[in-house]
């Protein structure tokens, strides 16, 4: 968790306004999370905007670079654009809380907030579900479709009188 400290940012000696903040992350960053990832080599660029007013924090996260992933057709490695953006309402209260979902609540005797876990989890949004390489042809999807399952029309069986009988009980009831 100590690693996670190089993420706070610090906003006690901040005056009101807006105040810009980087980081570079790396496959280095997404170790500190006990979590199996989908990409391979991240090279990214965060660029955090903080807004502070007198009552509350505005944070706006920009997350911009690439990653490798593996094109679920192929198996091959390809680089894949990473760009998203969230913003974030910071506001003080007596604990912790991030059940809302563009709100969180810091304790007031905080003098920073970790941005870490958004940084995470903006990345993680950006992923694709289905990861296709650039290079696949259309000659590599009609060979994928040709071998994929086909869905099978059920046929009619004729019904079994004995079957039906019960099935009589069934509807008397």
């Amino acid at each position: 968790m100590d690693k996670l400290r190089n993420y706070d940012v610090s906003f006690s000696g901040l005056k009101t306004g807006k105040h810009e903040f980087k980081f570079e992350i790396d496959k280095e960053f997404f170790q500190l999370f006990d979590t199996e990832q989908d990409f391979t080599n991240p090279k990214i660029t965060v660029d955090v905007l903080l807004d502070k007013h007198s009552t509350f924090l505005e944070f706006e996260i920009k997350v911009s670079g690439m990653v490798e992933l593996v094109c679920d057709i192929t198996n091959e490695n390809f680089d894949h654009p990473i760009e998203n953006q969230i913003k974030v309402l910071v506001k003080f209260g007596e604990e912790y809380d991030d059940s809302e979902e563009d709100v969180i609540t810091i304790p007031t005797s905080d003098h920073a907030f970790n941005i870490a876990q958004l940084i995470y989890e903006n990345v993680a949004l950006s992923i694709p579900m289905k990861k296709l390489s650039p290079n696949v042809t259309e000659e590599d999807l009609a060979i994928l479709d040709k071998f994929s399952p086909k869905d099978v029309e059920e046929e009619e069986h004729e019904s079994d009188p004995r079957w039906d009988a019960l099935k009589n009980l069934k509807n008397k009831n």
